[in-house]
């Protein structure tokens, strides 16, 4: 399987509950869950699912998330 995205949580937003619960509930894929602390998680196995949708991007506060793209488009 190749990943051709990376997802990046800044740390500090993530560990914030809201921030964290509201980046699960968007999320069409389920990249995101939770830990048992109650922070923000990326799910690896699912990361070949984005959609690039930008709902993450949306919910969370300006710039705490960060969808990289490994590949070029022509």
């Amino acid at each position: 399987m190749s990943m051709f995205i990376r997802v990046e949580v800044d740390p500090e937003e993530g560990a914030r509950a809201e921030v964290a619960k509201k980046l699960v509930e968007v999320c069409p894929v389920d990249i995101f869950s939770l830990s048992q602390d109650g922070r923000v998680q990326t799910v690896e196995a699912n990361m070949d699912e984005c959609t690039l949708c930008d709902l993450c991007i949306e919910a969370a506060p300006r710039g705490s998330v960060k969808v990289i793209k490994l590949y070029e488009t022509e």
